[in-house]
């Protein structure tokens, strides 16, 4: 099990680029569809993953790894999500000047942006849909992306405004 675990997140973190959002559906193909967690558990992981310090990616292959078979698990999966970006990186540093100028490398990054942006917006529409998000709620991620894009908002600002409205919603209003 545990070489299937490293395998399987090895791939995940070999073929996936853009980060842990564009990881998501990949991810969510391999541990849901396999039967290792419930789509329900899936979405609770995600939402705890993206609250927590780190990189995305490796806190949900972390969460997974111990659900499956605890810190041993937990250690072979982070270890095949990290091990394909840190070699990566490291050809890269290696090459980097020799190919930094390449107008073939500039236009291959220029043509990966528009790819990487539907991989974000997937698992996004995938948890908004699953999470049963009405067209009144959607409103409250649409201006705080606004907010943070537009403005000099801070994202730390938006997260403590946002929490202290669903307070204020689940306390009060929704009685």
């Amino acid at each position: 099990m545990y070489w299937t675990l490293f395998m399987t997140f090895l791939r995940i973190g070999a073929f996936t680029i853009g980060g842990g959002y564009a990881m998501l559906p990949l991810i969510q193909r391999e541990v849901v569809d396999r039967g290792w967690i419930a789509k329900d558990e899936f979405i609770d992981l995600f939402a705890v993953a993206q609250s927590l310090p780190g990189i995305f990616a490796v806190n949900i292959s972390i969460f997974t790894g111990y659900r499956l078979k605890g810190i041993p698990g937990s250690i072979v999966c982070a270890l095949g999500t990290i091990l394909p970006s840190f070699l990566i990186i490291l050809a890269i540093a290696l090459f980097f000047t020799q190919f930094q100028d390449n107008p073939w490398v500039q236009k291959i990054f220029k043509g990966l942006r528009p790819a990487v942006v539907a991989l974000i917006a997937v698992p996004c529409i995938t948890t908004a849909r699953s999470i049963k998000l009405s067209g009144k709620t959607i409103i409250i991620p649409i201006v705080a992306a606004l907010l943070i894009w537009q403005t000099i908002v801070s994202p730390v600002w938006v997260i403590i405004v946002a929490a202290a409205g669903g307070l204020i919603y689940g306390l009060y209003l929704k009685k």
